[in-house]
C-alpha cells in the first residue's frame, strides 16, 4: 500500500451510466459535496440493483489463494461467481492439477446449494460495500472539494456529531480518504481510504483494527457498465479469543465480456472451463 494511502486515502472504484454532460456541469457545479454524494450514492445503489452479469479473466493474491497469484476464468451467476484456476503464480496447471479444478467444479454442479453458501461471502463483501456508500454523507464531513480532471475530489473524515452502531460500523467510522466522482456522471470513480489509528471495539475486548489497515478499488466502464478492475486491500487486527483479523487481497481484472443472457450454473461451469477467454 503506497504511502499516499497509510496517510489517509482509501480507492474502491465503481461504475460510471450515461447522463447528460452538459445539463450535469451547471447543475452540479454549484452543488455542495454533500449533494454530490448523496446523488452519486442513490445512483450508483440504483446500479448495483441493476447489475448485469459478466465474465471475466482474474488475477488474485489473497488469503484464499494462500499468497499465490491465481489467474482464474470468473463466471457470474444469481448463485455467485464459478471460478476456475488457469495458472499459479504465472505457470499454467499440470495435467493433474487441472483435473482436480474440473472435479471441485463437477462437485460444485452436484452440491449447488452448498456453492452458494461459500459464495455468500462474497455477497457479504458486496453487502458491506455498499454499506460504506450510505454510511459516507451521514457519518463522515465531506469536505474541501475540487476538480481532479474529469472528477470531483471530495475529503472525508469522521464526522464527531455522528454515534456509529454495531462493530462493522465502527470500524468504518475509523476510516479517513477521499473519493472521486465522476462530474458528467455523477457516479462514484474511486474511493480510497486508510485507518490512522487502532479503532477498539469494547475497549479492545471485542476487537482491533490496527492503524495503517486500508483498503482501496478502482472501476472502469465496460457495455455501459462500470466494473471493478482491481482491488487492494490491507485489513489487520485482533478480535475475541485471540483470533487475528487479516484481509489481505491484491486483485486485478480484465478481459470482461457481458453474458447475453442469465446462465444456469451448468452453463456457467462449461463457460468457465474454455481453454481461453472468448
Amino acid at each position: 500500500m503506497s504511502e499516499r494511502v497509510c496517510n489517509g486515502l482509501w480507492p474502491i472504484t465503481v461504475c460510471v451510466l450515461a447522463t447528460s454532460v452538459c445539463l450535469a456541469i451547471p447543475v452540479w457545479g454549484q452543488s455542495s459535496p454533500v449533494d454530490i454524494v448523496n446523488t452519486m450514492v442513490a445512483r450508483e445503489l440504483d446500479a448495483q440493483a441493476h447489475k448485469e452479469q459478466f465474465d471475466y479473466l482474474s488475477v488474485e493474491r489473497s488469503d484464499r489463494t494462500g499468497g499465490r497469484a491465481w489467474t482464474e476464468h470468473v463466471v457470474e451467476t444469481s448463485l455467485g461467481r464459478v471460478r476456475f484456476l488457469i495458472a499459479e503464480d504465472g505457470k499454467p496447471l499440470s495435467a493433474d492439477r487441472d483435473a482436480q479444478e474440473r472435479g471441485r467444479l463437477a462437485h460444485d454442479l452436484a452440491d449447488p446449494l452448498g456453492f452458494e453458501a461459500r459464495e455468500k461471502v462474497q455477497k457479504d463483501d458486496e453487502a458491506h460495500a455498499r454499506q460504506m456508500l450510505e454510511l459516507l454523507p451521514k457519518a463522515f464531513l465531506l469536505e474541501n472539494m475540487r476538480e481532479e480532471g474529469s472528477d470531483w475530489r471530495i475529503d472525508f473524515h469522521p464526522s464527531p456529531n455522528y454515534s456509529p452502531s454495531g462493530i462493522e460500523e465502527k470500524i468504518l467510522y475509523g476510516m479517513n480518504g477521499y473519493l472521486l466522482i465522476d462530474r458528467s456522471q455523477l457516479r462514484l470513480h474511486a474511493i480510497e481510504g486508510c485507518m490512522p489509528r487502532d479503532v477498539n471495539i469494547g475497549f479492545g475486548f471485542l476487537a482491533t483494527i490496527h492503524a495503517g489497515s486500508s483498503f482501496s478499488s478502482l472501476k472502469a466502464p465496460f457495455y455501459g457498465q462500470w466494473r471493478t478492475v482491481h482491488v487492494l486491500g490491507d485489513i489487520r487486527g485482533k478480535a475475541a479469543l485471540f483470533k487475528s483479523i487479516a484481509k489481505n487481497q491484491d486483485v486485478t481484472r480484465s478481459q470482461f465480456h457481458r453474458l447475453s443472457v442469465p446462465l444456469t450454473l451448468a452453463q456457467a461451469v462449461a463457460l468457465a472451463e474454455q481453454p481461453s477467454l472468448p
